[in-house]
């Protein structure tokens, strides 16, 4: 851990804060101002499908800029949009509140690049870990982004415009830190450089496919049943605190083991890493099919963060491996723009379902893709074994 590093982790730190403030409220403002139950979650969607349709863009401008800038930008983008968010609030506009998230969503796919932006500031050898400790930022993020929420829900007349308010103060920490960090100096594209290989060529790599899928995959579960969360034990008759404890648990969950997942990956291999994420993201749903008591979602939170860490930072070292340097955000930028479609998905899913069906169908229908992920990691072992064996 350098120095830079450190920042950068305190900046993952804030961009958790923001996205856990997101989740804890933007579900029950949409309850609060939609037209219909079931679009409650449509703000929560709008920050994802606002990250898929910027994730080409960030890709560009960070080849185009560097990541220093481009990080300086997303900052920007997420203190004006608080802003938009809060006045949106205020003035009881359901759209308002959807257009704010949604241009929000730049800062998410800016801010998911940390994770990468973290290997050029270690030795190539620490690779895993760097991706870890950068991620391992987020455990400030679960302390501070709940009670964040709690505290400050009710600072102003209208209920939650408060809490939009603090994330501009968020994001202006945030730009202050970035401005103290020096990355490796950045050199454009120049006409007749090696552009490497097109995104159909990279794409077509095994590793590539199983990375990708199971990196939006992941996602996709954990975004399906953390958004719904707030809104189902509100239905159950739990309290607004008792959901800020469940996500700050989750949020603990996701973010603790960045302390030391890449030093298991780097001991036992990332692919059978990824395999105990996957378990422990089927134990989850186990445990919320039990009940619905406090403990039951707190546990089966608890184990659906741990589970997203050892699959997505897994998946993240994954695809490092199948791209060269100069097809770093082309490769990078595909990954993210297939992570946020699929959030995107599952976001609307969320509030739809829980709304309308129930918290035991949904953890049903999350089982679909631990299947496909389950799968497509026990196909690649088996890809990767037979060359051993043949050996």
């Amino acid at each position: 851990m350098n120095r830079p590093l450190f920042l950068l982790a305190l900046c993952q730190a804030l961009f958790l804060t923001n996205n856990v403030t997101f989740i804890a409220i933007n579900g029950l403002v949409g309850l609060q101002l939609a037209p219909l139950g079931w679009m409650a979650t449509l703000p929560v969607m709008g920050y994802v499908v606002g990250g898929a349709l910027s994730a080409p863009w960030v890709a560009r401008t960070q080849a185009r800029l560097g990541r220093k800038r481009s990080f300086q930008i997303g900052l920007v983008v997420a203190a004006l949009s608080a802003v938009g968010g809060a006045f949106a609030v205020w003035s009881g506009s359901f759209w308002g509140v959807v257009a704010a998230t949604v241009v929000a969503g730049f800062y998410n796919a800016n801010a998911q690049l940390y994770r990468f932006a973290g290997l050029e500031l270690a030795r190539p050898d620490y690779k895993e870990k760097a991706i870890s400790l950068v991620m391992a930022g987020g455990v400030a993020g679960a302390f501070i982004g709940p009670n964040l929420a709690s505290a400050t829900k009710d600072w102003l007349d209208v209920p939650f415009a408060g809490a939009y308010v603090a994330l501009v103060g968020v994001a202006l920490l945030g730009l202050l830190l970035m401005s103290l960090i020096r990355f490796p100096e950045h050199r454009a594209p120049q006409p007749g450089d090696d552009r490497g290989r097109p995104l159909a060529e990279i794409a077509r790599q095994p590793a590539f496919v199983v990375a990708v899928a199971a990196g939006a995959l992941a996602y996709g579960v954990m975004n399906l049943l953390m958004a719904a969360t707030p809104l189902a034990m509100q239905q159950c008759g739990l309290p607004f605190s008792d959901a800020a404890l469940v996500l700050e648990w989750h949020v603990l969950g996701m973010f603790v083991p960045g302390f030391f997942t890449g030093h298991l990956i780097k001991r036992f291999g990332v692919l059978p890493v990824m395999a105990v994420g996957a378990l422990l993201n089927f134990a989850c749903v186990a445990i919320a099919l039990s009940g619905v008591d406090l403990m039951q979602f707190l546990v089966a939170l608890l184990l659906l963060g741990v589970g997203w860490n050892f699959l997505f930072t897994g998946a993240t070292t994954l695809l490092t491996t199948t791209y060269r340097p100069e097809e770093k955000n082309r490769a990078q930028g595909a990954m993210d723009t297939c992570v946020f479609a699929t959030m995107a998905v599952t976001s609307f899913a969320s509030g739809a379902l829980v709304t309308t069906q129930g918290w035991q169908l949904l953890n049903l229908g999350s089982l679909v893709p631990l299947v496909l992920v389950a799968g497509a990691l026990g196909w690649l072992m088996l890809r990767q074994r037979q060359p051993a064996a043949a050996a």
